[in-house]
């Protein structure tokens, strides 16, 4: 197929394919719109879904409505869980999507005219495809290293809230202590947890948008931990110090495992790279002076 036949066919299809996919994915919006309006004054509240969030103004209220809402909500929890890295805001991030495919595209078209092929229009149209979720895989990339990085600080954290529960704190007072004079990702979530409590968001959904956010199975269950001794009366200093031994034993044990995974992950490039050239150091002289026995 020409490649200009080719462009003229990916223009045509792929606006189409893309309108219908917004048409037929489903969005709740409208339905937790209506929620909303219904129960309003009633006391109930509405779910935290991410479904009414604000679309925003100008070019970011045009690509919200382009994208559908499963992927600019998918994009959101991205952001939160990569704790909105410098530079990385909602719009760049819908706009470097099409931007990618579209440049990706042209040069994939380029390189077909030139060297046109199976094996270069295979991999130029996964090329093309995957460039639209390149902006994904980055921010989930850095949402798992931050995940590493509370998970590494929570024992040091509860440690100290530990101390200051001891002293004479509260739980809440010695979070902001924490969360004033620390540094680090988990100080600053907890910075954003205080600040939704003191504008008034119970301590409880407060503190499940903190699990929301970091999507840690530690912090998740300390959040319970909490939560429950916060409801039967237990002293918060006792599951503190509870809590704290617990993280750091998992903290140990998963060092543990990481330090066990290394020789099977280093078996490879042993075999690959090393014993090779290793048999050939041994073994090379002993061929050579055989050769010359038998020759």
């Amino acid at each position: 197929m020409p490649p200009l036949l080719l462009a003229a066919s990916l223009a045509l299809v792929l606006p189409l394919a893309f309108g219908v996919y917004a048409l037929t994915s489903t969005s709740r919006r409208p339905l937790a719109i209506a929620h909303r309006n219904l129960t309003r004054g009633l006391g109930v509240s509405t779910p935290v879904s991410g479904s009414l969030e604000s679309r925003g103004n100008g070019w970011l209220a045009v690509l919200r409505t382009l994208t559908p809402e499963r992927e600019a909500r998918r994009t959101r929890r991205l952001l939160l869980a990569a704790g909105h890295p410098a530079g990385w805001t909602m719009a760049r991030v819908l706009t470097a999507k099409p931007a990618l495919v579209l440049v990706v595209g042209l040069v994939w078209l380029l390189v077909l005219e030139a060297r046109p092929g199976p094996l270069v229009l295979v991999l130029g149209a996964a090329a093309t495809v995957g460039a639209y979720w390149l902006p994904d895989a980055v921010l989930d990339g850095r949402a798992k290293e931050r995940q590493a990085v509370l998970t590494r600080e929570l024992p040091d954290v509860l440690d100290e809230m530990t101390i200051a529960v001891e002293a004479g704190l509260g739980f809440e007072a010695a979070m902001a202590w924490v969360a004033n004079n620390g540094t680090g990702a988990l100080a600053e979530e907890f910075r954003r947890t205080l600040a939704d409590v003191n504008v008034g968001r119970p301590r409880r959904e407060a503190y499940e948008a903190l699990v929301a956010r970091t999507r840690i199975d530690d912090l998740r269950r300390f959040v319970a931990a909490v939560n429950q001794a916060d409801s039967y009366g237990i002293a918060v200093s006792d599951v503190l110090r509870v809590q704290a031994a617990e993280m750091r034993t998992k903290r140990r044990q998963r060092a543990e495992e990481r330090a066990m995974k290394v020789p099977v992950k280093v078996s490879f490039p042993l075999m690959v790279c090393i014993l090779p050239a290793l048999l050939i150091v041994v073994l090379g002289p002993v061929f050579l002076g055989l050769g010359e026995v038998l020759g």
